[in-house]
């Protein structure tokens, strides 16, 4: 739901009735993770998507009736073997997904407000759904903000709510989306019940260091995938905003001090595209050491060695080195600075996600490294409510 956040809090301030359908779990194929999300407010109007198409028709129904009766509903959709044209998920996928009527009155849209709030400006914040329980509890929501602070809750065994907002909290902590199961009362035993909770963090980082024209494609291609992109280069003359519109700095500073000063953590991805010893070695020594997402340097296979004697004279250990990636990009034989940021952008991805970077053609890998912390929720079949 949180990743549809600008527009429904523009719904909630324009005071606008609508439903919400989250994907809470997910299996096989399915195209969409836990937490994406597609809303249909009074009027019709939809926003989102929760199966890039496949089952989109049945859900904006779901909707529309949740907004006439009031009733929070989980369904499931699979591809039927049975009948290839059902409704379903043709990719072979299972999809379950939470629809919630939001409407004026409804006692669970001011908790999804705050939440919405939150996301819409950027603030780190967890929302908790019950999506599997008692018909009482389904639906209801519980806000938990980095200082603590809650909005909401579930009405039921005062526990719940405390150890649902510890269970936010860590979610929180690690910037994740998914779900997870607790006891009626708040503890590990007795009738379980099932939580969603979605994290809403600021955008990672991405730090392009070298203000060059490679540099000028890849800050491009990491806004379009979702970072908040520096650019940092010690020469004034090349790092200004002018030449780089697409960034959201620009910092004329040697990499290394400025690496050393701003903030940084374990989403960060670190691109070295300066390829210049004077100022690789002092910013890789530092970098390999930071506990951050990625680390890659450019330059050709005689530079990495090259490099690479440097970093060791200078004190780095082959342990450190391990996570340096360079040449930097997967071997996509580019060649412009599009094609090569692409290719860098290409190992970003699939670091993040443990993909192999083998084409997917006559592999046997899955499409979809799923999180194995997320699996997939019981949901008792079509037409089911929790």
């Amino acid at each position: 739901m949180l990743d549809i956040a600008e527009e429904l809090h523009r719904w909630v301030e324009q005071g606008r009735d609508f439903a919400v359908a989250t994907v809470v779990a997910v299996g096989g194929s399915a195209p969409r993770p836990p937490g994406a999300a597609l809303a249909v407010d009074a009027d019709g109007t939809v926003v989102g998507s929760v199966s890039g198409g496949c089952v989109e028709g049945a859900v904006y129904e779901l909707c529309r009736q949740a907004l006439q009766d009031g009733e929070t509903v989980v369904e499931r959709f699979g591809y039927s073997d049975e009948d290839a044209f059902a409704v379903g998920l043709t990719c072979g996928g299972v999809i379950d997904i939470l629809v919630t009527p939001v409407r004026t009155g409804d006692p669970v849209r001011p908790s999804l407000a705050a939440a919405l709030a939150a996301a819409a400006h950027g603030e780190t914040a967890a929302v908790a759904r019950i999506v599997r329980g008692p018909a009482e509890l389904t639906g209801r929501a519980l806000v938990v903000r980095a200082d603590g602070s809650r909005t909401g809750g579930f009405g039921g065994h005062p526990e719940l709510d405390r150890t649902a907002a510890a269970e936010a909290g860590a979610f929180l902590d690690a910037g994740r989306t998914g779900t997870l199961e607790i006891g009626e009362q708040g503890s590990r035993c007795g009738a379980p019940l099932t939580l969603l909770i979605e994290s809403s963090v600021p955008a990672p980082r991405m730090i392009v260091f070298g203000a060059i024209d490679f540099a000028s494609a890849l800050v491009r291609v990491g806004t379009f995938l979702g970072y908040h992109v520096t650019v940092c280069d010690a020469r004034p003359v090349f790092a200004t905003p002018a030449r780089f519109p697409d960034a959201d700095e620009v910092v004329a500073e040697w990499p290394h001090e400025y690496l050393r000063r701003t903030e940084v953590d374990a989403r960060t991805v670190l691109c070295v595209l300066t390829h210049d010893a004077k100022f690789d070695i002092p910013l890789l020594r530092l970098a390999l050491r930071l506990p951050v997402a990625y680390v890659g340097a450019m330059g050709s296979r005689r530079t990495h060695l090259d490099r690479e004697a440097r970093l060791r004279e200078a004190g780095v250990s082959d342990l450190e080195l391990a996570r340096l990636r360079s040449p930097i990009g997967l071997d996509l034989g580019a060649r412009t600075p599009e094609e090569t940021a692409l290719s860098i952008a290409a190992e970003i991805v699939a670091t993040r996600h443990a993909g192999t970077g083998t084409s997917l053609t006559g592999a046997h890998t899955p499409i979809h490294h799923d999180d194995p912390t997320a699996p997939m929720t019981p949901a008792g079949g079509i037409g089911s409510v929790a």
